[in-house]
This record gives C-alpha cells, structure tokens and sequence, in this order.
C-alpha cells in the first residue's frame, strides 16, 4: 500500500509539473491544481458508482470463500462494507482537508453499520465522494503543499499527500470489487 500509495504521489507531482512545464507561453490558471485533482475524483467516482450500480442488491452481501475460489478469503469484507469502506475513508481525507472532525460512523474506516441495502450504500458511497469534492474544492496553489496534521497519527502531511492517499485507496478497492462482480459473473462496467 506505501509503494501505491508513493507512486501515485509521484505521478501527480509529476504531472503538476509537466503542467506547469507545457505552460510557458500563456500563465497556468489559479485553479489548475484543483481542476486537475477534482478530474481524478470525478472519474474515480463514476467507475465506482457504475460498479456499485451493476451489481444486483441481493448480492451486496456476497464475499468469497476459500472453498469456492480456491484461495484465502477468511475475513474479507463483503462487496456493501468494501465500498462502505472506501466511502469512511473519504470522509476521513476530507475531513482532514477541511480541518473539520470526521463523522462518528467514519472514524472506525467502517461506514455506518445501519447501511445494509444497495440504495443506502450507493447513497453512501455518493455521499462520501460529495464530501470529497468540498474538499478538494478548498484546495488551491497556496495551501496544496502545506502540512497538516495525519488523521493516521504519524505527523504532518500536505493536502496533496492526503487527496493522492484518497485515490489510491480507492483504486485498491476498485480493484477488490471488480473481482467480486467477476465471481458473480458480471463484466464490469469499465470493461464492457
């Protein structure tokens, strides 16, 4: 996850830069740090409330099992707490960029425990990713690359580190739900 977690740092860093390299003739725009995160968030977004959305309600309960896959599962999340989980976690990052406290049901990285059918994680899950805009919408040039003090206890980290953590989360997850829709036999969205 750290190795994830500091590539996709580099790649965004590296992508500011190459921005801001391309730009010479004309003066980036005030906004470009926070256009550039919001496009990542909103994409990231719809691949994941498109996988939300495919998989039939009857089957958010559904979590794998050593003896039908053949593998480790003992433990695992099943698909509604795998994405209320990425959703808690989003709370957690933009709660942290706002300077505000978490919900109560996120601090744990769990989600709220009453949110048990499709429609009340979807509406979770958008929620989350909502809260998430607001976040970024607070970002700027100025305050990108300031410390903050970790929501994970371990010192200071920039508004940047902390929307790049978001991500990458996310994709982690996205990666874990695109294999529960293929157990249960559905293409995922982003690759039909």
């Amino acid at each position: 996850m750290k190795k994830l977690y500091e590539l996709f740092t580099a790649l965004i860093l590296l992508t500011c830069a190459a921005t801001a390299l391309a730009q010479t003739t004309k003066p980036a725009e005030p906004d470009a740090a926070r256009q550039a995160l919001d496009k990542r968030v909103t994409a990231l977004e719809k691949q994941l409330l498109a996988m939300a959305e495919a998989m039939p309600a009857d089957k958010y309960s559904f979590a794998p099992t050593d003896a039908e896959f053949h593998g480790e599962f003992r433990g695992v999340r099943n698909f509604a707490k795998q994405l209320k989980h990425l959703a808690a976690f989003h709370y957690v990052i933009g709660a942290a960029i706002l300077g505000e406290a978490p919900p109560a049901d996120a601090a744990d990285e769990r989600g709220p425990e009453a949110a048990k059918t499709k429609a009340e994680v979807m509406k979770y899950v958008q929620d989350s990713f909502a809260y998430l805009r607001q976040a970024v919408a607070s970002i700027n040039e100025k305050n990108l690359l300031t410390p903050l003090k970790s929501p994970f206890g371990r010192g200071a980290i920039t508004r940047l580190e902390l929307l790049m953590g978001a991500l990458a989360h996310s994709s982690n997850h996205y990666g874990q739900v695109v294999e529960y829709l293929r157990m249960n036999g559905i293409i995922p969205p982003s690759s039909q």
